[in-house]
């Protein structure tokens, strides 16, 4: 199973998820969201930044169900979905995850079928694999 790789920028992202927050790194003097997070603001260069919590909602921008799975350690869990989720308060902000039947549910519990561009999903934690993931949120 895949776990999330943590840098001291990207650390507090993984902390408030596992707490199931979804927050994005800001600049705390000209205020653009950024991700991934990364130490320099690429708008005023500013190295001061803030964590803004979001509603956890979005929409579906872009999602895939690849085949082979790319990743070997994602073979077993195949055919899963991997999206693009466009964030409705910071729709320059965009997450790649999986969307799941429910909350703790596996990789591959939602079929494809019903998955579609603007579709709107909210954030969940699944704890298992301390990713991020997505449920829609009119199944």
């Amino acid at each position: 199973m895949l776990t999330p790789v943590t840098d001291p920028d990207g650390a507090p992202f993984w902390r408030y998820a596992a707490q199931g927050e979804l927050r994005v790194q800001a600049c705390a003097d000209c205020g653009e969201p950024r991700f991934p997070p990364r130490p320099c603001c690429p708008h005023c260069q500013s190295f001061d930044s803030e964590w803004l919590r979001t509603s956890g909602q979005g929409r579906v921008w872009s999602w895939v169900v690849p085949h082979p799975p790319l990743l070997p350690d994602y073979a077993e869990q195949s055919p899963y979905n991997v999206v693009v989720v466009e964030l409705a308060e910071h729709p320059r902000i965009r997450l790649v995850g999986n969307v799941v039947a429910e909350p703790g549910a596996p990789l591959g519990s939602l079929s494809p079928d019903r998955i579609r561009i603007g579709a709107r999903v909210r954030f969940v934690y699944d704890e298992r694999s301390g990713l991020p993931q997505w449920v829609l949120e009119r199944p």
